[in-house]
């Protein structure tokens, strides 16, 4: 039995968290907050994930640490994360801990075919270009054998335990289609093929990553189901609540004006790309490597919409 430290206690921290103590692990799940999951084998802790002096005394015995950390403002991604990913980086290297972190797909910049790991990093703006940098810097770290690094990616996540807000097919297509209501989408097109990450997929793979040795060096694609719509989506999640199935369209252009206001909106032009052609993961290399596989489709869907039905992420 190994003891991991986690930082970040959002869904994708809690079911990593959750799938190391099932392999019989302990962990240290911290946050800002030090808030409690309330799972057996798992101790809560505070930190300031930005201080790496606090971080390496939490990291001291550790086997791995794992940035699960999400910056709560989309807007300030520039600001909140170098300082993060230095703090967490160096801890890792001073307190001799692996170092897995979770990212996403932002590095790939615009695609014109389904993104594997070998897929050139090419991001299309600051966001995918803070991401790329984090990964550049751990594997330069890696191979200089300072420390042991490697990544996920994943794509946009969907699932029980995503907060409010921080799931687009979440809170803007499934919740709107189980109440009966129609879909207005912020961004993208209603019938372009998408890939959509189950959380707890996310949290399956970087449990493995943080205890096979085989995960060293690379980044890894979490396995994730067949593409869809964001039309079929709402339509299946409807059908799965009882409810006809749902009107899917383009917010109008004098309202998307009008939501600009906020600045987390303007953002999404920075990622708008994903959803207007064919964003598709390829996680072959990862299931081949570990064995791992998506979770059914119908399961994953039918338990997210369970779970926002009975309130999650209200």
């Amino acid at each position: 039995m190994a003891h991991h430290l986690v930082i970040g206690a959002g869904g994708i921290g809690r079911a990593t968290a959750r799938h190391l103590v099932e392999r019989g692990h302990q962990v240290t799940l911290a946050s800002r907050s030090g808030t409690d999951p309330h799972l057996e084998g798992v101790r809560a802790a505070s930190v300031d994930a930005s201080d790496p002096a606090a971080l390496t005394d939490l990291a001291q015995g550790v086997e791995s640490l794992v940035n699960a950390v999400n910056p709560s403002k989309y807007y300030t991604w520039e600001r909140d994360w170098p300082p993060v990913a230095a703090a967490i980086l160096a801890a890792a290297e001073k307190s001799g801990a692996g170092l897995v972190t979770v990212s996403n797909l932002y590095g790939y910049g615009h695609v014109d075919a389904p993104m594997t790991e070998e897929t050139p990093l090419r991001p299309a703006g600051t966001k995918g270009r803070l991401r790329a940098e984090m990964w550049q810097q751990a594997l330069q770290a890696h191979e200089a054998g300072r420390l042991r690094a490697t990544e996920l990616r994943a794509s946009d996540y969907f699932g029980p335990g995503a907060g409010g807000g921080v799931s687009l097919l979440n809170s803007f297509v499934i919740k709107r289609a189980i109440a009966g209501r129609g879909v207005w989408l912020i961004t993208g097109a209603p019938d372009v093929s998408h890939s959509w990450t189950y959380l707890d997929d996310i949290g399956a793979l970087a449990a493995t990553l943080a205890t096979d040795d085989r995960s060293w060096g690379s980044a890894w694609h979490v396995p994730t189901a067949a593409p869809r719509t964001m039309r079929e989506v709402a339509k299946e999640a409807a059908a799965i609540a009882g409810r006809p199935e749902p009107a899917v369209r383009g917010v109008p252009h004098p309202v998307k004006l009008l939501a600009r206001v906020s600045a987390t909106v303007r953002e999404l032009d920075e990622t708008a790309y994903q959803f207007e052609r064919p964003f598709v993961l390829d996680a072959t290399r990862t299931a081949e490597t570990f064995g791992l596989t998506a979770t059914d489709w119908g399961q994953a869907l039918a338990e997210t919409v369970s779970w926002l039905a009975g309130g999650g992420a209200s």
